[in-house]
């Protein structure tokens, strides 16, 4: 009798704790135009460092 208590409890704990966290990431998450942009500059800086690498092994050979 008491563990089909504790389960209902625990599986109550359980749904609020992933409601919780839905609700906290839908707070707190970004907007699409500035994970582009993040992307954007990121490959933009491989890029500049592939480029700044590229020039640098020219210059010692």
């Amino acid at each position: 009798m008491a563990s089909k208590i504790w389960k209902k409890l625990l599986f109550v704990i359980l749904v609020i704790a992933c409601l919780f966290d839905i609700t906290i990431k839908l707070v707190q998450r970004n907007s699409f135009k500035d994970e582009l942009q993040s992307s954007a500059e990121y490959v933009q800086n491989l890029e500049t460092n592939e480029a700044s690498n590229e020039v640098q092994t020219n210059e010692v050979v």
